[in-house]
This record gives C-alpha cells, sequence and structure tokens, in this order.
C-alpha cells in the first residue's frame, strides 16, 4: 500500500473537504475490514485514505421513541450488539450483525461500511432493508437522505457520488418482531450463501429482503396484499415465498451453486415465515 496517503480529519467540515478535493481517488474508511484487504490485494487502487474515527458525528449511537436509531460511520458492528436499544428495539439488526464473521472482525467492522460496501451478500443489508433504514449523507453541495433500497445499485456499486461521505445510518421507530437467517459454508466465519432477513409490524405489515440472490440485496415488493394472519395460512405462505422468489436471480460462484441458492432460499423463507407467524398472537 505504498504511496497512500492518509488522513485522519477531527472534524466533519474537514472531512467533506478531502472528499471534495479527491474525489474517487480517495477512500473513506472507518474499520477498513474491506478496504485494506482490496488494497493489499490490489482489487483496489487510490491515492488517499480518510480516517473518519476521530470525528464525533461518526460515532453517534443513540435511541430516542420519536426518533428511532441513529448509527454514526464509524459505529462497529460490537458497538451495535452491546448497546440495549439495538437489542430491545432492532433484534433484527443484532441478529444479522452476529453473523458477521467472528469477534475481531466485528470489533472494526462498521453497519455504514458494510452497507457502503455494496456487496450482494452483505449481512446488515437485509436486515437494514425490513427495518427501512435511511443512508444520511454530505458534501460541500450539501446533505440528502437515500433509502436504503435505493441505495445498492450493482455488485458493489452504491448512489454515493464521488464528493459524498456518509455520516450515519437512521432507522425509524419500529414495533413489530424481527428474524435474520444465514446460510453459509463456515458458521460466522464467511459470506452468506443465502441470508434472508423478515420483519411483521404490529400493524400487520411483512417485509421479506435477501442476500447474495441477486446482484444487489433485494426487498421483496407487492408484499402489502398480505396481512398477518396469512403467515399462518399454508396456501398464502407459499403464495409469498413465490412472489419472492419472482424477483431473485443468482448466480454460481465458488460459495454456491444457482440451484443451491433458489432451494436455500425457499426452505429460509419458509422458517422466516414460520418464525414470524409464531409471534402473530403476541403482536
Amino acid at each position: 500500500m505504498a504511496g497512500i496517503e492518509y488522513f485522519g480529519p477531527t472534524s466533519l467540515e474537514e472531512a467533506i473537504e478531502l472528499k471534495y478535493k479527491y474525489g474517487n481517488e480517495a477512500r473513506i474508511i472507518a474499520g477498513g475490514t474491506d478496504i485494506i484487504v482490496n488494497l493489499r490485494d490490489k482489487v483496489l487502487q487510490v491515492k488517499y485514505l480518510i480516517d473518519i474515527k476521530k470525528i464525533p458525528e461518526m460515532q453517534e449511537l443513540s435511541y430516542t421513541p420519536a426518533r428511532g436509531l441513529i448509527i454514526g460511520g464509524a459505529v462497529t458492528i460490537n458497538q451495535l450488539l452491546e448497546a440495549k436499544p439495538v437489542v430491545n428495539h432492532y433484534p433484527v439488526l443484532a441478529q444479522a450483525g452476529k453473523t458477521l464473521a467472528n469477534t475481531l472482525i466485528r470489533n472494526r467492522a462498521t453497519l455504514v461500511g458494510n452497507l457502503c460496501n455494496a456487496s450482494p451478500a452483505a449481512d446488515m443489508a437485509p436486515a437494514s432493508l425490513v427495518l427501512r433504514a435511511r443512508v444520511v449523507v454530505a458534501s460541500q453541495a450539501g446533505w440528502r437522505e437515500i433509502p436504503v433500497d435505493q441505495f445498492f445499485t450493482g455488485v458493489k456499486q452504491n448512489a454515493l457520488k464521488p464528493d459524498e461521505l456518509v455520516v450515519r445510518v437512521e432507522i425509524p421507530p419500529v414495533k413489530g418482531k424481527g428474524i435474520y437467517l444465514k446460510k453459509s459454508r463456515i458458521k460466522g466465519h464467511d459470506l452468506a450463501q443465502v441470508g434472508v432477513a423478515g420483519f411483521l409490524s404490529q400493524e400487520g405489515d411483512l417485509r421479506l429482503a435477501l442476500g447474495a440472490m441477486a446482484p444487489t440485496p433485494v426487498l421483496a415488493r407487492g408484499l402489502d396484499i398480505y396481512r398477518r394472519e396469512d403467515l399462518q395460512q399454508e396456501e398464502k405462505a407459499q403464495a409469498i415465498i413465490e412472489q419472492v422468489m419472482a424477483q431473485v436471480d443468482p448466480i454460481s460462484d465458488q460459495r454456491a451453486s444457482r440451484e443451491y441458492r433458489l432451494a436455500m432460499a425457499r426452505y429460509l423463507l419458509r422458517q422466516a415465515l414460520a418464525m414470524l407467524s409464531e409471534e402473530v398472537l403476541s403482536l
């Protein structure tokens, strides 16, 4: 990684100025779990690294019933797992975080980094999708919010402009039950072969999202026609699964074949619906 210039700004304004100046020649890092590996393996070539860990706004992790959950750009996965508001109000996010790599990696990896990397198999993406997270970005042109279902634009591609950086992820207040299920070759140490997140709100709003089943993580559309009682009816549950499966297009790679992914996705979706249906009476 010789020849790369490193910056450690201590203010958001300084980081924004650096990103404006260097654009795509610079990468934002906090944990660096993906970027450092890609630089070492020469998969990624950049001239500048902007480390955001010393910026106060990037360390924010807060919750209020009115606003919901705020997760700064440098907040690690393990910090999320240790936060009572996450465990109590957003357990699907905690479940997804626990499946990501191992404790050492989770001490460095961040939610924002996992989303920005935009891997089709990103563990935190399906959970963020069913929770309707918003990515808040800043640049010298101002601020904007990107719904997470519009953030992923292709394989390892996102909607950020060259001069933008992610300041935080905001997750609105939720009332309901969530679940994250993952199948991988090596438990806890591998990307998902298939990942499924589900959420059932108190109002009966069903949301399902999948990872590793398309070029980007997928939030299933058209599920608003189903109600919570449908999860307990075999015919309706099967219809939900078929509707979701019509929206995915997995590939074969070193982790799994297309056929395996299709079969496993059906299995995990059925599991998720069954687990959510068990919670119907308590909602």
